[in-house]
């Protein structure tokens, strides 16, 4: 069982659907009257907040072509974990299906997904308090603490599900100390859990073309009462064919 091959890409899909949410964050700065005198739309990379403050406190110019440490305020978000999650859990022998086409009644098939938890956390990285609350309530409204997104899960059968995404805590890092050649780091870091789906692999199921039972109110094995044969009708009918008549003969035995 283990050893054949599929990927349906769903981490990669929960991912670059968690990163889409927080793409088009703006900061926008304005003079004492309230006109708007700059607007910044937000960097948005993925990757660890130690990354980032380690490009704060690094000396510029070190390749010799750029004069900049790095671009202030930012925001980093970073997949930490998957967890099972028994809460959630459907049952294993329950098969989902989807048609091939519009027009035959082939279909592909597949076990209920397993349900499993994605870690996330994101940071908010800027240089004074004024930006990253400004960014931060940009955010939290949305979250009550849950949001939730559509995702297709899998192209093959077009598995489209609502994904929750649940905001669990919001922190805050202030590094103020030092001396004057230190540059200032806040951080607000927010924990989320994603609440996914991965599915197993997919495969074809054909049309059943013939059905046998035996049937009747006496379960003795050498007594059965009636016998339901089922068949096509034509027994060339192409399987492709929708819809397909069908043949029933009912014998006493």
């Amino acid at each position: 069982m283990l050893g054949t091959h599929f990927y349906h890409e769903i981490i990669r899909k929960t991912i670059v659907g968690f990163g889409t949410l927080f793409n088009n964050i703006e900061l926008r700065r304005t003079d004492s009257s309230g006109n708007v005198i700059q607007t910044q739309k937000i960097p948005l990379s993925y990757g660890p907040r130690e990354k980032f403050l380690a490009r704060i406190e690094a000396e510029p110019q070190l390749d010799g072509r750029s004069e900049t440490q790095i671009t202030l305020p930012r925001i980093a978000f970073e997949m930490q974990g998957i967890t099972y999650d028994p809460s959630r859990k459907l049952s294993p022998i329950q098969i989902c299906t989807s048609p091939k086409t519009d027009t035959t009644d082939a279909v592909y098939k597949q076990y209920s997904p397993v349900p499993y938890n994605l870690d996330f956390e994101l940071n908010i990285i800027s240089k004074n308090n004024n930006d990253s609350v400004q960014i931060l309530e940009q955010i939290l409204p949305y979250f009550q603490p849950m949001f939730n997104i559509s995702i297709k899960l899998v192209e093959l059968t077009k598995e489209t599900k609502d994904v929750p995404i649940i905001l669990n805590s919001v922190g805050m890092q202030d590094d103020y100390e030092g001396d004057f050649l230190s540059r200032r780091s806040l951080v607000h870091t927010l924990s989320f859990t994603v609440q996914g789906y991965l599915y197993g692999p997919t495969s074809d199921q054909g049309i059943i073309r013939e059905v046998d039972v035996n049937t009747g109110t006496n379960f003795i094995i050498d007594d059965p009462v009636v016998n339901v044969n089922v068949v096509p009708n034509p027994t060339t009918v192409d399987p492709d064919d929708a819809p397909i008549n069908t043949t029933t003969t009912i014998t006493d035995l």
